[in-house]
């Protein structure tokens, strides 16, 4: 393989990758769990104060990104 091939895969993946984020925003009326709603994310409301840290969906984003890099190292 040539230099230019790591530049390619590694546009693929960022287009792959856009496309899925895009797809996820598009519908995400239409998903049975909603992101950034999912159990483990803690959310603390007060009279004049507002917390929300998505613990459960960064573990979930990690998790998924974690798989996609895996495969793609194979």
């Amino acid at each position: 393989m040539n230099d230019w091939s790591g530049i390619g895969k590694a546009i693929i993946f960022a287009g792959v990758l856009l496309i899925i984020i895009g797809a996820v925003i598009l519908f995400k009326d239409r998903l049975p769990f909603g992101i950034g709603r999912l159990p483990g994310d803690i959310f603390i409301e007060r009279e004049n104060f507002r917390f929300y840290f998505p613990l459960g969906t960064s573990i979930l984003i990690s998790i998924v990104l974690t798989l996609i890099l895996y495969l793609w190292k194979k």
